[in-house]
C-alpha cells in the first residue's frame, strides 16, 4: 500500500462511530478532545441511540452523513467494527482509527476478527491505525486534531511521537505537558494490523512540522523495513526510542558462545546503533533526551565543561560524563587565568568551576563567559543548587545574558536540582530553549545523546564489501556434514572452511595415530598444540581435549596417549586428534555469529579465548556488517586498548581484523544454513601474516545435534 498518511492525520472531516453523551466513555471523551481543541474541519457523531450529542447533530450510521468522510473513529465492542469499517469502505472514508480492544491481543479468535478487519482495509483501499489504540494527534494549526481519549491537551511541537502502547500513550502526554514539550504529531498504534512504527517513520520523515521521532516498542513487524526506513530517516532527523522487553529467559540454553553472549535484547541494541537510532532506557530518558534534542544545537565534540555552586553535584556530573564515553574539557591557560582572577578565592576554577554556594549571578556570569569562550569546550552543563542567601532570578538571568551574548553557539544544558522548574525565574530557559533536569545525571545522559546524534551525523558513508572466495569449497564442506547427518563443523574442516574465505588459520595436521602426530610435529616444529578432532565435543578445553605449548616429542607422545585413553568410545575406534602450530604473541579474540529470530543473523566481535563468557567484553551488529560497523566493533569493546598497545605493548594489524570480521559476514550472507558459528581464538599480531584464527565451530541449521 502506498504510505499516504494524509487521511489519518490531516483530515477534513471526522466520524466518530461510537460517539456519546455520557461522560466517562470514551466515545464521550473523544469527541470532547476534538471539539476543545479547536479541530479545524467538521466532526460528526454516529450512534443510532442519539440525534445530537455536543449540540451536534448524530447520525444512525455513517452511510446518513450527507458530506464526505475522511477519517472514522471506532469505537464499539469488537464484535460490530467489520461492519462499520465495511460501512467507512463504501462511504469512500479515507483512513479508520480502532479503538476498540479485543483482536489479536486476546488470542486465535481476536485474530481472526483482526484478519477480517484487515480483509476489509485493503479491499477498499483504507489505512488504518489500530485496533486496540489510543488515539491520534496533530497540532499542526491547519488540523488542530486530538482524537485521543487524553485528559491532557498536548503543547504544539516539533516531536513526533508513536506509542505502541496505549495506557503509556496516556501517561506521555500529561507528561510532555509538564515538561512543556510540546508534539507535532501522535499515534498510538495498538496491535499494528495495518500502520506501523515504520509506516509513521516514512510519514514523519517527510513532514516538515516533525524535526525529532520518539517511539515506545514492545515489538518490531519487520525489522529489515524498520532498519532500512530509520537508517534513511536519522540522517536528517533524530529518532530517540525505548524498547520494552529486555529480559535473558533462555539464553543459557543456547550451546555456542556467540549465542549465550546475545542475549535477548542485543539485536535491537545492534539494529538501532546501525540505523542511528539514539536508545534510552527509560521514559524519562526518552523525554530527557527530546528536550535536549528539540532545544539545543549538537555540540561539535564530547569535551564538556561542568560549572555549579556545590562541590557533590558537580563530581556527580563529572562521573556521569566520563562513564558515559565523553570527557572533561581541558580549560586553556586564559580560561585558567581570567576564573582565578575574577572568582573567589575559594573557588575552584578547574572542571568542574565551582562558584562555592556563596557564588551568586556575579560568579555564574563570570564562570559562563570564560567556560563559552574557551575552544576547547564544546558544551556545559550548568548546575544551580538554590541557596536561600542568593537571589535565583538574578542567576539565571546571568546565565541566560552570557548564552545570549555567545550567540547560542554551545551546547548548554541546565540542572536546578531537587526543584527544577520551580526554581524562581526558571521560565527564562524555557522561553530561551535551555532544558532543565534535576539531576546531574540526567542532564549528563541527555549530554551524551547529542554527542552521539553529532557522531551519528558525522560518520562516513560505508556500504558492504565483496571478497573473492571458494565459496564451492565451503558449499562441499557443509553438504558432506549433512550427508553425514552432523549439524556441527569442527576441527580441520572448520578451518578449511575459514581458508576457503580467505581467512588466515594456524597450520594444522590430522593424526589418527601416535606416529601420525609425531610426523605432524617434525613438519610443524616445535612449540607445538595437540586438539582432540571430535564434531560431539563442543567445547574441548573444558574437557581436556586442547594441550597446548608441547615443547618435546616426549611431551607430544604423552598427551596423544592421555586424549586417545580419555577419550576412545567402546566398540568405536579414537577419531584422532589434529596437531596444530602454536601462535606466539597476538591478543585473542573471538569473532561469532548467532542466528537471531527476529533480527536474523548477529555478527559478535570481542575478546576471546576461554574466559569470553566469562568477561562478556563483545559488541554485536546485524548481518550484512560494513567496514564502518566492524571499526565501530572493535573499537567499543572495553579491550580495545589492548587491540591499540597498551603499556607500550605492540598494537596489532586492526584493517585486517576488520576485513577478517567483513570476510566473515560475506560467508553469513553466502550460506543461509549456517546457525551459528564461534571463531575462537582469532590471535590478531601486529602483521596480517602472522594472525591466526586457531579453532572454529559451525553448527548448521535443522539437522539436531549429534
Amino acid at each position: 500500500m502506498k504510505n499516504n498518511l494524509d487521511g489519518i492525520f490531516k483530515p477534513k472531516s471526522i466520524a466518530i462511530i461510537g460517539a456519546s453523551s455520557r461522560e466517562g466513555t470514551i466515545g464521550h471523551r473523544i469527541l470532547h478532545n476534538l471539539i476543545e481543541y479547536n479541530f479545524n474541519g467538521m466532526v460528526f457523531p454516529v450512534n443510532p441511540k442519539a440525534k445530537v450529542i455536543h449540540s451536534i447533530k448524530c447520525y444512525a450510521t455513517i452511510r446518513q452523513i450527507p458530506d464526505a468522510v475522511d477519517l472514522a473513529i471506532i469505537v464499539i465492542p469488537s464484535e460490530y467494527v467489520a461492519q462499520a469499517v465495511e460501512e467507512c469502505g463504501e462511504k469512500g472514508v479515507k483512513g479508520v482509527v480502532v479503538i476498540s480492544s479485543g483482536f489479536r491481543e486476546i488470542g486465535a479468535e481476536g485474530a481472526a476478527k483482526e484478519a477480517e478487519l484487515m480483509q476489509i482495509v485493503r479491499k477498499y483501499n483504507m489505512r488504518m491505525i489500530g485496533p486496540n489504540c489510543f488515539g491520534v494527534l496533530n497540532t499542526d494549526t491547519d488540523v488542530s486534531m486530538n482524537a485521543t481519549f487524553s485528559r491532557a491537551q498536548p503543547l504544539k511541537g516539533k516531536v513526533g511521537f508513536m506509542s505502541q502502547s496505549g495506557a503509556l500513550g496516556e501517561a506521555i502526554l500529561g507528561y510532555a505537558e509538564e515538561l512543556n514539550l510540546g508534539f507535532s504529531m501522535f499515534a498510538s498504534v495498538g496491535n499494528k494490523a495495518d500502520i506501523s512504527g515504520s509506516a509513521l517513520l516514512e510519514y514523519w520523515r517527510d513532514d516538515p512540522q516533525t524535526e525529532v521521532v520518539l517511539l515506545y516498542l514492545e515489538s518490531f513487524g519487520n525489522p529489515g523495513e524498520f532498519t532500512r526506513i530509520a537508517r534513511e530517516m536519522s540522517r536528517n532527523k533524530p529518532i530517540v526510542a525505548v524498547k520494552a522487553g529486555r529480559t535473558d529467559a533462555g539464553a543459557s540454553a543456547v550451546s555456542s558462545h556467540t549465542g549465550v553472549l546475545a542475549g535477548f535484547d542485543i539485536g535491537t541494541d545492534a539494529l538501532f546503533q546501525q540505523c542511528g537510532v539514539l536508545r534510552a532506557t527509560s521514559v524519562d530518558e526518552l523525554f530527557d533526551t527530546a528536550v535536549a534534542l528539540a532545544n539545543q544545537p549538537l555540540p561539535r565534540g564530547d569535551r564538556i565543561a561542568v560549572i555549579t555552586n556545590a562541590g557533590g553535584p558537580g563530581i556527580l556530573a563529572t562521573d556521569a560524563v566520563v562513564s558515559l564515553g565523553m570527557r572533561m574539557a581541558l580549560f586553556s591557560d586564559r580560561t585558567l587565568e581570567l576564573l582565578r582572577n575574577n572568582l573567589p578565592a575559594v573557588a575552584s576554577v578547574n572542571n568542574p568551576v565551582d562558584v562555592i554556594a556563596a557564588g551568586g549571578a556575579d560568579s555564574y556570569r563570570i564562570a559562563m563567559d570564560a567556560v563559552l569562550s574557551d575552544d576547547n569546550v564544546d558544551a556545559v552543563i550548568v548546575i544551580f543548587v538554590p541557596p536561600v542567601v542568593v537571589d535565583h532570578r538574578a542567576v539565571i538571568s546571568a546565565i541566560v545574558e552570557m548564552i545570549e551574548k555567545h550567540e547560542n553557539d554551545k551546547t548548554v544544558l541546565g540542572c536546578f536540582m531537587a526543584v527544577a522548574s520551580g526554581v524562581a525565574g526558571s521560565e527564562q530557559m524555557v522561553k530561551h530553549r535551555i532544558p532543565i533536569y534535576t539531576f546531574p545525571e540526567s542532564a549528563a545522559k541527555a549530554m551524551a545523546a547529542l554527542v552521539r546524534r553529532r557522531n551519528w551525523i558525522s560518520r562516513p558513508e560505508s556500504e558492504t564489501v565483496t571478497f573473492s572466495v571458494d565459496n564451492g569449497r565451503v558449499a562441499r564442506i557443509i553438504d558432506s556434514a549433512i550427508e553425514l547427518n552432523r549439524s556441527t563443523i569442527v576441527g580441520s574442516e572448520a578451518l578449511d572452511l575459514l581458508k576457503a574465505y580467505g581467512v588466515s588459520v594456524a597450520k594444522s595436521i590430522k593424526a589418527e595415530t601416535l606416529l601420525d602426530a609425531k610426523h605432524a610435529t617434525s613438519k610443524l616444529g616445535l612449540p607445538v598444540v595437540m586438539k582432540i578432532d571430535d564434531p560431539q565435543v563442543l567445547h574441548k578445553t573444558d574437557v581436556g581435549g586442547v594441550k597446548t605449548d608441547l615443547r618435546t616429542e616426549t611431551e607430544v607422545a604423552r598427551a596423544f596417549e592421555m586424549m586417545e585413553r580419555e577419550f576412545s568410545k567402546p566398540g568405536e575406534e579414537f577419531t584422532g586428534v589434529f596437531m596444530q602450530e602454536m601462535v606466539q604473541g597476538g591478543v585473542e579474540t573471538i569473532i561469532g555469529m548467532h542466528q537471531d529470530q527476529t533480527f536474523g543473523p548477529l555478527i559478535m566481535f570481542g575478546l576471546g579465548g576461554v574466559y569470553v563468557e566469562v568477561m562478556k567484553d563483545v559488541a554485536f551488529r546485524i548481518n550484512p556488517v560494513t567496514p564502518y560497523n566492524a571499526e565501530e566493533m572493535i573499537k567499543s569493546i572495553k579491550g580495545y586498548p589492548l587491540l591499540t598497545g597498551f603499556r607500550d605493548g605492540p598494537a596489532v594489524d586492526l584493517k585486517y581484523l576488520e576485513e577478517t570480521i567483513l570476510r566473515l559476514s560475506q560467508l553469513v550472507s553466502d550460506f543461509p544454513q549456517l546457525e551459528s558459528f564461534d571463531v575462537n581464538p582469532f590471535i590478531v599480531t601486529t602483521d596480517r601474516k602472522t594472525s591466526r584464527a586457531v579453532d572454529a565451530r559451525f553448527v548448521l541449521k535443522g539437522h539436531g545435534f549429534t
